[in-house]
């Protein structure tokens, strides 16, 4: 009943906002539109005349209302065309200019003008170039833009292929991104997914690249976006769906890693849309070395644990979207999205132990299964009026996630005995339940209005092998917000804005821990942006952030996989609260474009996780503040028209300190390196080279290793630019990447008074080939409207890759 009570109150908030902000002076009269469709044809040959550029101009204002281009058929199609009289003007080059009378009404407001034909001129030519020209990358007031379309070298691939070529964005091994050493939140379409709390990396490998038109990068999200995301927001843009007919596009890709295939498949009749997509991975299993190691100087006892994992990795999805416009200012959409994840691995490890002077050699052998499967549901509704720019939208989704862990260590003893096995199991359940409305006003062409409330609620119910350890939690997240652009000066924008948010959290642990918290933040936004000459920009920004832990940080689940390293959540955790300034510069010179950013970023209650020696335990806890600045270098550069060099440089300080122990971690330097070639050759031949370096990453407790990664492709254009196939290779000079993670305790007196260690080498060397078709028709008409829905950026993301409800084994999984 009380979120009931809840959900009503937020929508009461919705419509007096409508009621304060009239969309366009006053509710206005819904008009039925209709479609103008004709087919323009040579009037000698006969054929079509594709890419003729037709307007439609009203009569009574000589206004151009509407407009488009014809298909290959020669076919236009133009749609919310209101009631009126218009005449149709169509021309293309090489052919004398056409005009048509047109009226529609109330009772006919679909038109169909059947075949109109085209004179050709005397100097009719034979073929006319289309040329694009959206750049590479766009810098916008609040984000920077990589349009992917436009790079041919990402056929064949993924969005974590074309991640690493996102400026400012930084690719660990596994895949998973990050912005300015901070953890970001990534949408897609705006939206929010289940399957990426579970495993960004995984999520974006089911991603084909062919699919994606741009990546937009906020590092300065505005008080419209969730309050969530210490790094920021990445947004990925999927290609609309908006050509009549049917089209769709198929991929496969094998190699000696990794093994995926995915399909689309899209129609669009009048104003009802359809989209669907299939997909599934597979990894090839191998062995992955491990080396574990616990020294304990206090009490004079050491540890090693040496041996082999074998992990298994498979996984698949699938969804399919509606859309259907009702008329020119009213539209629904609705879209239903499942994926299923599979994560596995089986160990053998060879286990030294010493107690003072005595030493004891056993085999310690474990099995590890974590599995996750999620169903996201959305549906919005989109209102529109005569006003350019003006929009009201109503939204819901739910999320429904299922998430399991199973574990089974055995200790072998020489003489072949074994142990007792040690067995865990915890199955999880995860809804969430989101409703939001926005508006957006424009009171002139530089001055608009965006404001809007939003309600969410998380219900979460973890069940273990002891009912005593059952953990159910509920999160319910209440906000508002109101953001105004406009011009300061002809050459400066701004764009602020606050964010209110209020937070409930109930639940239970066990049968005897209850815990209730609440907290009310204010959240404000801020940028502006100057024009220079030359192309330039410079931006300065300011805006406040929270963290909210995610479930792996909260559920209290005992993984004693490992008994010697067993991992539990803390459900006591608060929010990391980060304030951060930004100066940016952006800058184009013939035809090359550098974007440079410094920043200062502090971070209160930073969520780390901290091993205690004499618990054997890893868990997590709000550590102390983080006082970070840093920079961040993209260029892009070519020195021929064919040829592209790209490097990205991303540079971060780390600076903890607890103010109840004094303990400080001092000043500690990150970096991030990107290198990218990318060169075109005639006849449809592409090749990449990249390579990525990452250094040292320190922590409160200790430190992770550098690695550097590399890779290559080349791709070729076939059966006339439809298809594509390619050969990838990634880590060609080495098998394994080895990665060195250590914390140690530190006394008041300074000494160390304990030591561990974990040395992982991830085969990682790779071949592959991988093969990308695309199939149907496409018509040219105008694009369709963006949708807009809900975009849950709010919780922290898991330290690793998995990140499921269990929390993960002792035993990293095979990359």
């Amino acid at each position: 009943m009380k979120r009931i009570l809840f959900l009503f109150l937020l929508f009461g908030c919705a419509l007096s906002t409508k009621a304060q902000f009239p969309m366009g002076g006053g509710a206005p009269k819904i008009t039925i539109t209709g479609r103008i469709t004709a087919i323009i044809l040579d009037s000698a040959t006969k054929s079509p005349v594709d890419y003729a550029t037709v307007s439609l101009i009203r009569i009574k204002d000589s206004k151009s209302v509407n407009g488009a281009v014809t298909d290959a058929k020669g076919k236009i199609t133009l749609q919310n065309v209101a009631p009126d009289q218009y005449k149709l003007s169509i021309g293309f080059m090489g052919y004398k200019s056409k005009s048509v009378l047109v009226k529609t009404t109330a009772e006919k407001p679909d038109i169909n003008m059947g075949t109109i034909y085209m004179v050709g001129t005397e100097s009719n030519l034979k073929e006319v170039a289309i040329v694009g020209a959206t750049p590479m990358v766009e810098n916008k007031i609040d984000r920077m833009v990589y349009n992917a379309e436009q790079d041919v070298t990402t056929a064949g691939g993924n969005a974590g292929d074309v991640m690493r070529k996102v400026p400012m964005v930084t690719v660990d091994i596994d895949g998973n991104p990050s912005l300015r050493g901070a953890a970001v939140r990534v949408l897609i379409n705006g939206k929010p997914s289940g399957t990426m709390s579970n495993s960004v990396a995984d999520a974006l490998k089911m991603i084909p690249a062919e699919e994606i038109k741009s990546v937009e990068v906020i590092t300065s999200p505005s008080a419209k976006y969730d309050a969530e995301g210490a790094g920021g927001i990445i947004n990925i843009i999927t290609k609309k769906k908006t050509a009549q007919g049917i089209n769709g596009n198929a991929s496969i890709a094998a190699g000696t890693r990794q093994n995926n295939g995915n399909f689309s498949l899209n129609a669009k009749k009048g104003r009802l849309g359809f989209t669907s997509n299939f997909g599934g991975q597979y990894a090839i299993p191998q062995d992955t070395r491990v080396e574990l190691l616990n020294d304990d100087y206090t009490n004079n006892t050491s540890l090693s644990q040496i041996g082999y994992t074998r992990a298994k990795r498979y996984s698949f999805n699938g969804g399919f979207g509606l859309d259907y416009d009702i008329n020119g200012y009213n539209s629904l959409s609705t879209n239903v999205k499942y994926t299923d994840f599979s994560n596995g691995s089986d160990g053998s490890l060879n286990v030294l132990s010493r107690l003072q002077d005595a030493t004891t050699n056993y085999m310690r052998t474990s099995k590890n299964d974590v599995g996750s499967n999620n169903v996201d549901w959305s549906a919005d509704y989109r209102r529109t009026t005569k006003k350019e720019g003006e929009e009201f939208t109503l939204s819901g989704q739910a999320s429904f996630g299922r998430n399991t862990t199973e574990f089974n260590s055995v200790i072998i003893l020489p003489n072949g005995s074994s142990s007792v096995p040690i067995i865990g199991d915890n199955t999880g359940k995860n809804n969430e339940y989101t409703a939001q409305a926005d508006y957006t006003y424009p009171f002139s062409k530089d001055v608009k209005l965006e404001t809007g409330v939003k309600g969410i609620f998380r219900d979460i119910k973890s069940k273990y092998e002891s009912s005593e350890q059952d953990f159910d939690y509920n999160q319910d997240v209440a906000a508002a917000y109101g953001v105004m652009s406009f011009k300061l000066a002809k050459t400066i924008d701004f764009k602020g804005g606050l964010r209110a948010e209020y937070t409930n959290i109930t639940g239970v642990s066990g049968t005897s821990l209850n815990f209730n918290n609440d907290y009310f933040n204010l959240f404000p936004s801020a940028i502006i942006s100057k024009t220079l000459k030359n192309n330039s920009s410079l931006k300065l920004s300011y805006n406040k952030r929270m963290q909210r832990p995610s479930l792996t940080y909260l559920n209290p689940f005992l993984n004693r996989n490992d008994p010697e390293n067993q991992q539990q959540g803390n459900p006591n955790l608060s929010p990391e609260i980060s304030d951060l300034i930004e100066l940016g510069y952006s800058t184009f010179i013939k035809g090359s474009m550098i974007t440079a950013s410094v920043f200062y970023r502090e971070t209160k209650d930073v969520i780390e996780s901290l091993y205690d020696q004499d618990q054997k335990l890893t868990s997590y806890y709000n550590i102390g503040t983080n006082k970070s600045f840093g920079g961040n270098v993209f260029a892009s550069y070519n020195p021929t028209p064919k040829w592209t060099l790209m490097s990205n440089v991303s540079v971060n300080t780390y600076d903890v300190k607890n103010v109840q122990t004094n303990v400080s971690t001092g000043l500690n330097v990150n970096y991030t390196l990107f290198l990218r070639s990318a060169i075109a050759f005639k006849g449809g031949w592409n090749t990449e080279l990249f390579g990525v370096n990452v250094g040292p990453k320190r922590t409160f407790q200790g430190t992770t290793g550098a690695m550097y990664f590399y890779g290559g492709a080349v791709k070729k254009d076939i059966m006339k630019k439809k298809a594509t196939v390619g050969i990838n290779v990634f880590n060609v000079f080495a098998r394994d990447l080895h990665i060195k993670t250590e914390n140690r305790g530190i006394e008041e007196n300074g000494n160390v008074n304990f030591l561990q260690s974990t040395n992982i080498y991830y085969p990682i060397r790779s071949f592959g080939v991988n093969f990308s078709y695309k199939f149907g028709k496409m018509n040219f008409n105008a694009a369709a409207k963006k949708k807009k829905g809900i975009n849950n950026d709010d919780l922290k993301p898991d330290e690793t890759s998995g990140g499921g409800m269990g929390g993960g084994g002792g035993i990293p999984k095979q990359q």
